[in-house]
């Protein structure tokens, strides 16, 4: 069994969440949505395999107004025409700052997404995804477990 780094050095953890909290007001001050966000924490999340994530940011991006159309086909978000223009964008963000390095597809990518988003939005996604990068990695070292769940959310016992 790991130690849990979160656990361990309770005051790290609690810096993380500060850091967190300070990126999460300023991308809503630059213009990026609530929805937009969970977007990029659940993508990312989903390509580092970070189950602890995945679990906590379909459950956030369901209580920011996401559809579960979107969130089940989330995957596979190049290949239908559901997510809007600033949606796309985000997700192309997530992925480029998520699979590094960067590659001429995901420059290009990143050059669409920051037409789409303006600076200060388009920075903004950056900002969440390595925050969202960070707390994958701190979860999967530590081994968050997910816990079952009922389709209210409620924890299964």
């Amino acid at each position: 069994m790991r130690p849990a780094l979160d656990k361990v050095i309770p005051e790290a953890w609690q810096a993380a969440e500060e850091f967190a909290a300070a990126i999460r007001r300023a991308a809503l001050l630059r213009g990026l949505s609530v929805q937009e966000s969970e977007f990029v924490k659940l993508r990312a999340s989903q390509l580092n395999a970070c189950a602890f994530c995945v679990d906590l940011h379909s459950r956030s991006a369901r209580r920011a107004g996401i559809t579960q159309q979107k969130l089940d086909l989330l995957p596979a978000w190049r290949e239908t025409g559901l997510f809007d223009e600033r949606e796309r964008a985000v997700l192309a963000v997530a992925e480029a700052a998520t699979m590094l390095p960067t590659t001429d597809e995901s420059d290009a990518d990143l050059v669409g997404a920051r037409s789409v988003l303006g600076d200060d939005a388009f920075v903004a996604a950056e900002w969440v995804a390595v925050t969202i990068n960070a707390f994958n990695r701190i979860s999967i070292l530590s081994r968050h477990t997910v816990r079952p769940r009922d389709n209210e959310g409620r924890i299964i016992r």
